[in-house]
């Protein structure tokens, strides 16, 4: 059981790092993590008496 344990430590650290590697890294290779920006503009009815 330990032997399981410890490797899914391992794993969860090895991720971690993967990700923030590739968070940092991505943009020199292409990646863009910008959300798309757009307006967006729809009419709103109010029911005002």
């Amino acid at each position: 059981m330990g032997k399981l344990i410890r490797a899914l430590f391992f794993l969860i650290i090895f991720a971690t790092v993967a990700l923030t590697v590739y968070a940092y890294l991505g943009p020199i290779f292409g990646v863009d993590f910008s959300a798309p920006q757009q307006e967006i503009r729809e009419p709103v009815a109010l029911d005002v008496q």
